[in-house]
């Protein structure tokens, strides 16, 4: 049985930043890693491409997507085209709406998703965490059994937090590498994370970490796990 992982995200490269390692074990262990990504992230900056404008920035950075995707094993991705920076504007019932019909079309089993800071700090990135929990604790996609936010963690720091799902970086630091890389208007943003990736190497990554947030009803089980696809019914 194969089975289906949403990611979901605010914009084009996020999936890439967080969860490269994560994506493609699931895809080379015989799973589905599907993406909704909610704007097309065109307010943003274009590293060494020169000028663009937004619909020029948002066609490239559709296309740098679908790249990163092809190497992590995406198999597809569902494009919101919701205002880059704006999704505070979103009505944000309709948000959730789309979060849900997503959900529920593809009968997804685990969510990974933002925690309740962005990572970053990012509104976007807030609003994308509190519409996935609307969705999921609310009960709108049934299919839903688990669902997981990206754990920050410096590499070298101990994974001693209960229910934190820990993915080593193995040889799959090449595939972040060669993904973060198709994010070409990312450069800068990337550089500033992982430094150089022509230079890149092992030392460069760190371990992906997820926190289990709710499975089947039950708010932050404190359990520890081998995969994202334990204990799934």
């Amino acid at each position: 049985m194969k089975r289906n992982v949403g990611f979901i995200y605010a914009h084009p490269d996020d999936e890439t930043f967080g969860c490269s390692f994560l994506i493609r074990q699931i895809a080379d262990e015989g799973g589905n890693p599907i993406l909704l990504t909610a704007t097309p992230g065109n307010a943003g900056k274009t590293g060494r491409l020169g000028t663009m404008t937004p619909e020029e920035l948002a066609a490239k950075r559709r296309i740098e997507l679908q790249q990163a995707a092809d190497i992590l094993g995406i198999s597809e991705i569902t494009h919101l085209e919701m205002g880059d920076g704006k999704l505070k504007e979103v009505d944000q019932n309709i948000l959730a709406a789309h979060i849900a019909d997503f959900l529920n079309r593809h009968q997804i089993e685990v969510v990974v998703t933002f925690p309740e800071d962005g990572v970053s700090g990012h509104p976007d990135h807030i609003v994308i965490h509190h519409a996935v929990n609307k969705v999921v604790l609310g009960g709108q996609a049934p299919s839903v059994q688990k669902l997981y936010y990206n754990e920050v963690r410096s590499r070298g720091d101990a994974i001693d937090k209960p229910g934190v799902l820990s993915i080593s970086l193995g040889q799959n630091w090449k595939i972040k590498r060669d993904a973060l890389a198709a994010h070409e208007s990312q450069i800068l943003s990337i550089e500033r994370v992982f430094g150089d990736l022509l230079q890149a190497g092992p030392s460069s990554f760190a371990d992906e970490c997820f926190l289990l947030v709710w499975e089947r009803g039950n708010v932050n089980p404190l359990k520890q796990e081998r995969t994202i696809f334990d204990d799934l019914v």
